[in-house]
């Protein structure tokens, strides 16, 4: 499988695209200005306590006030906090390494906030989600600092390895490696990407981590809350941390600034592989080289269609996403009923499965798929869907479907999800309604000229479309109507019509007839769901 990372750099934000095969499977977006990112540490003062909440609110300089729980303490908070407090009173001395201090007793886990935390006390947080809807940061104590291979935790003795590492020789090999050069009252998890890889490797990344710990606590000797003491890598920088493979073919920046960045690091962690990275600079916008642009308006719509002719909706409320399985233009018989919905809730698991990566949905996530009667084909599907979510790096959890054929999934939300609006303002009615993207009103046109020519064998006719149509699809020497007369013969022609509506068309033969192209719409989807229901419920009652 062959996986491109492009990087699309913009005045205002950085879009990175990850495409399997040329299918677009992941999309980040991020504000070139952009603040309070997870990872991100802060030099901050406990606002208010909520023995209600058992939580805190904290000052970060955020708009909103953070969010701090009695559980995202961590067991060492108060090491931590005495530690944090020394180094600030003591602003004149290189702070003391935390190897050589002594580890308190743990907090208790059933304690309350007020035990362990003072209005106006100072402490180091880190951001843990960043700001959703109305809702500030989430924070944590628990600081970590992740790297490719490692990731290291202050105030913690503990080495973990990725339950991903099968070989138990190798895990024992790397817990071993670790022990050894690992400093004391450091924690490390050993991820997934360190397997098989060299002691020098592992080391020379540890050195790093370390060095951003010391820097951090070298800062707030000399800084007033609230303040900014660690900054997680960009976001472009960060996706290729995580994603980066012998899998991962190229990488592809349009902008020098954000090539030389990556370019270092790739340089840094893979000398070999640097030359995958590659600045893009033809004039087309690099989202619409790859075939991106189009796959976005295509996937982020409220429905998202298959080629079969189903269909999903997707909605979203602060509370929870919900998801719709439509079978559409399905078989009618009913002898292949039970099949038919088999298949295409397989197809639209894999379909959900990508959304879900793709918009970066999190919280509780609730499907309707389409109900069958045998066991088997509900066990099948459940299986389908946590594979397919197996490569998902987000923690997720899935529950069996339940009688009524819906399936309950709850998923890390760590950044709000992305909402890219694909509707278009409408010219005839100034922005009251929206339509369907111009992209994919093209791509059906495309589509009816094929059917005609290649399935119906009609090649002499006339389609009329709105003049605003007319006129983008004829635009430059090189158009989409010059593209398609090349590919399906010069017989038929485009011509607009001011009569029509913005996504209207109409095809004339030869003959002067007017050629019916509307698809039959199968309703019987959506009642056949009521009725299936209806009869389950009857059987368990």
């Amino acid at each position: 499988m062959k996986s491109e990372l492009v990087v699309d750099v913009k005045p205002t934000e950085i879009s990175t695209a990850l495409l399997e095969d040329g299918r677009l499977m992941s999309l980040q977006k991020e504000a070139r200005d952009a603040s309070y990112a997870v990872g991100n540490l802060y030099l901050a003062k406990v606002k208010k306590l909520m023995p209600g909440l058992n939580a805190a609110f904290v000052n970060v300089g955020h708009s909103k006030d953070a969010f701090l729980h009695y559980l995202d303490l961590g067991s060492q908070f108060n090491t931590f906090a005495q530690y944090v407090k020394s180094v600030r009173e003591h602003t004149d001395k290189v702070p003391t390494s935390i190897s050589k201090i002594k580890l308190l007793d743990d907090i208790d886990k059933h304690g309350t906030v007020t035990d362990v935390l003072t209005q106006g006390q100072e402490l180091i947080v880190q951001i843990a989600k960043e700001p959703i809807s109305s809702k500030g940061p989430r924070l944590t104590t628990e600081i970590s600092f992740t790297g490719r291979f490692l990731v290291l935790t202050p105030f913690n003795d503990k080495i973990s390895v990725s339950q991903k590492i099968k070989d138990h020789a190798e895990k024992t090999r790397l817990r071993r490696l670790i022990e050894s050069i690992k400093p004391k009252n450091f924690g490390v998890i050993i991820r997934t990407s360190a397997e098989n890889k060299r002691a020098a490797e592992l080391n020379s990344e540890l050195k790093v981590l370390l060095k951003c710990w010391d820097d951090a606590i070298a800062k707030i000797q000399y800084s007033q809350p609230p303040t900014l003491v660690y900054e997680e890598e960009s976001r472009a920088v960060g996706e290729i941390r995580d994603i980066f493979s012998p899998e991962l073919e190229s990488i592809h920046v349009n902008d020098a600034q954000v090539f030389e960045q990556i370019h270092n690091y790739v340089s840094l962690i893979a000398p070999d592989r640097s030359d995958s990275v590659k600045l893009y600079s033809d004039d087309t916008p690099i989202f619409d080289h790859f075939n991106i642009t189009r796959q976005i308006k295509a996937a982020f719509g409220r429905t998202v269609s298959f080629k079969s002719g189903a269909y999903i909706i997707i909605e979203s409320t602060e509370a929870l996403h919900v998801i719709d399985v439509n079978s559409g233009n399905r078989s009618k018989s009913s002898t292949d009923q039970e099949s038919n919905a088999l298949n295409v809730n397989l197809l639209a698991a894999d379909e959900i499965a990508r959304q879900l990566k793709l918009r970066d949905m999190g919280g509780i996530i609730v499907i309707d798929f389409i109900d069958m009667a045998q066991a088997e084909h509900r066990q099948a599907l459940y299986d389908h869907m946590r594979q397919v979510m197996s490569r998902d790096r987000a923690r997720h959890n899935i529950l069996p479907l339940s009688k009524f054929g819906l399936m309950q999934i709850t998923r890390q939300r760590v950044r709000p999800a992305l909402d890219i609006v694909t509707e278009e303002t409408c010219p005839s009615c100034g922005g009251k309604g929206v339509i369907q993207p111009s992209l994919l009103f093209t791509d059906m046109l495309k589509d009816k000229i094929d059917y005609l020519v290649n399935s119906l064998k009609v090649n002499n006719f006339i389609m009329y479309v709105h003049p605003f149509v007319d006129a983008y699809l004829k635009k430059g020497l090189f158009s989409e109507y010059w593209k398609w007369r090349r590919e399906y013969g010069r017989k038929f022609r485009i011509q607009p019509d001011q009569s029509l509506a913005y996504l209207q068309y109409r095809v004339i033969d030869k003959d002067n007839n007017e050629l019916d192209l509307k698809e039959e719409k199968d309703t019987s989807s959506s009642t056949s769901k009521k009725e299936r229901r209806s009869k389950n419920q009857k059987e368990s009652d």
